[in-house]
């Protein structure tokens, strides 16, 4: 078993399928079969899938996507098979290979020794199926850098700067206080030493 890319109707990416290691190609698939209900009496009434190639209910049913043998390449935001190219590519081997199969009718009907070389099958190389999905506008912005919350290592952080802050500006306002006490006590010092004119001296 390997894993291949399911698409939608407009190719883009899906999700992964399981399928058969000899898978190649693309083929459909189809949405889910639901009961067909006509009243009441139709409720049991369901569309058997297993005659989709014989049953004329399943004649016009329209794919619900792809599944497609092909691996999405690296560096894709939102990978897109291009189903028309893939067309083009199918029809291309088909025109080959009747190129070939007419070279080769006409070489076995010409005589042994006026042959050339025989035909050889040249199948066209794959063209890249795979495309971005996304417009230019669409890449950019889902590129471009998002505000993150911050963490709570962050917040902590924060926090622990806020603090030192705060117990800095409290040191500051200590000092000043303490030079403008020291500077009191100085003037109350120096009051105290000098008599007054009364021979008395100040408090």
């Amino acid at each position: 078993m390997k894993a291949v890319p399911k698409v939608n109707i407009d190719g883009l990416y899906l999700e992964d399928e399981l399928v058969d290691d000899t898978f190649t190609g693309v083929v459909p698939f189809y949405s889910p079969v639901l009961p067909i209900s006509n009243g009441p009496e139709h409720l049991d009434t369901v569309i058997n899938v297993s005659n989709a190639s014989t049953g004329d209910e399943l004649v016009d049913r329209e794919p619900a996507g792809y599944i497609v043998g092909i691996l999405v390449p690296p560096g894709l935001f939102h990978p897109r098979f291009d189903l028309e190219a893939w067309r083009e590519y199918e029809d291309s081997i088909l025109a080959a290979e009747a190129a070939y199969q007419e070279a080769l009718s006409e070489w076995n009907s010409t005589p042994e020794e006026e042959r050339g070389d025989r035909p050889v099958l040249n199948i066209p190389p794959l063209p890249a199926l795979w495309i971005e999905g996304l417009t230019p506008e669409e890449i950019e912005r889902i590129t471009a850098p998002q505000p993150q919350a911050p963490s709570e290592l962050d917040w902590l952080g924060t926090e622990l700067v806020a603090r030192e802050l705060e117990m800095l500006e409290i040191r500051r306002q200590n000092e000043t206080l303490g030079a403008q006490v020291a500077g009191l006590e100085l003037r109350l010092l120096s009051l105290e030493g000098s008599p007054s004119e009364g021979g008395e001296t100040f408090v």
